[in-house]
């Protein structure tokens, strides 16, 4: 079972579904330099933790390999140095794309790193090259296999946890926020694979998910992807989640992550620690599905996480397809942009993330295992999951 990819790639070309158009336009845009990278992860076109991760990695390689075909060869390719100093200037200008996400910065060190080793060993500028390709095209292909790892871990784990509270572990209820699955990755799922896993295998009776206003990602992207993969599910605004688990047996809620602190500490969605309070106060296990390299041991705990905040008109707007609906010659969907606030509003407050402190995680999933907490204690030891 597999849900629509955020990229495609053949060779040296890429080329990206626009996930602004979604879910009434499927509309794949070719990604030409690492320009137009930049462009799609910042204005959203893209979006996703690894996801975005992948497009980096995959648009220095797309353009190294060009560089390799072109004749005559550019001069950054004439020797090490030439090129270290082409290439480490749109590494640093890719990570400030979006600061939040721990993946983006992961893909563009670990390509300087891979650049810095190939001089190290006195490799010529030609070799270092294909060495960044390969390992562009790397930092994509490992994201599937990870997901499907994780999922299966979280998936399983919390069947297990249904079952020591006498529970059968069939026809279980997952929420989820925000978007996590194909189309966050590079394919599956991190949170929404975990969903997937569940009813693939048997478990699952509804998925629940949010809205995940301002820019709606629950209502266009998970939306569009749980009716893709047949797999029963039930919208909320994102004000109606104390209210489900008033009135439902929600057996868990699964989100994903954009960066995760050593403490355990999570950055994730606007919204995720509104519904990790409520899922503490009603005893549901609460369930970060993240891969390792969202895990920043490098920061001690959530308050050093940058929180990126969009442009206050983001959150006025709504964009969707005009109903009654109406089509074009070529039969796609009209859309529009519509503002459903008053014009000239002066305060927005519009943070992408926020950061749900480790207290109230119930489990840390990654593609290495489950962390839990120590009885008694408020942080995670990650240790054993990175």
């Amino acid at each position: 079972m597999a849900g629509l990819a955020s990229i495609r790639r053949n060779g040296h070309k890429i080329e990206i579904v626009n996930q602004l158009l979604l879910p009434h336009t499927v509309e794949f845009i070719p990604i030409t330099s690492i320009e137009e990278a930049h462009d799609a992860i910042k204005s959203m076109k893209i979006r996703g933790a690894p996801a975005i991760g992948s497009l980096a990695a995959l648009a220095v390689a797309s353009d190294l390999g060009r560089a390799l075909e072109s004749a005559p060869a550019p001069s950054f390719l004439e020797s090490p140095q030439a090129l270290k100093e082409y290439i480490q200037p749109k590494l640093d200008y890719l990570y400030t794309a979006r600061p939040t996400a721990v993946n983006l910065g992961g893909a563009t060190r670990r390509l300087a790193n891979a650049l810095q080793s190939g001089i190290n060993a006195a490799k010529d500028a030609k070799t270092i090259a294909r060495d960044l390709i390969a390992e562009g095209q790397a930092i994509d292909d490992e994201d599937v296999s990870r997901n499907k790892a994780m999922a299966k871990w979280g998936g399983e784990w919390l069947v297990d946890q249904v079952k020591q509270k006498g529970g059968s572990g069939k026809e279980l209820n997952v929420m989820t926020v925000c978007n996590t699955g194909s189309l966050a990755t590079s394919g599956y799922g991190t949170a929404l694979g975990l969903i997937t896993y569940l009813h693939e295998t048997g478990h699952l009776q509804n998925a629940y998910f949010t809205q995940s206003t301002p820019y709606h990602q629950g209502s266009r992207l998970t939306a569009f992807e749980l009716q893709s993969l047949q797999i029963p599910s039930v919208m909320l605004c994102d004000s109606m989640v104390g209210s489900l688990f008033q009135h439902n047996n929600i057996a868990g809620i699964a989100v994903g992550a954009d960066r995760i602190a050593r403490n355990g500490d999570t950055a994730n969605k606007v919204g995720t620690y509104n519904a990790a309070v409520l899922a503490a106060r009603h005893g549901i296990p609460f369930i970060v599905v993240a891969p390792v390299s969202t895990v920043d041991l490098d920061i001690a705990d959530g308050s050093s996480i940058p929180i990126e905040h969009r442009p206050p008109l983001e959150a006025c707007l709504v964009r969707g397809a005009l109903f009654p609906f109406s089509e074009n010659a070529e039969g796609t969907r009209a859309q529009a942009t519509v503002m459903v606030t008053p014009e000239g509003l002066t305060g927005v407050y519009n943070p992408s993330f926020d950061v749900t402190p480790a207290e109230l995680i119930t489990a840390i999933v990654t593609e290495k295992g489950v962390a839990i907490k120590e009885k008694g204690q408020t942080s995670f030891d990650l240790s054993k999951v990175v």
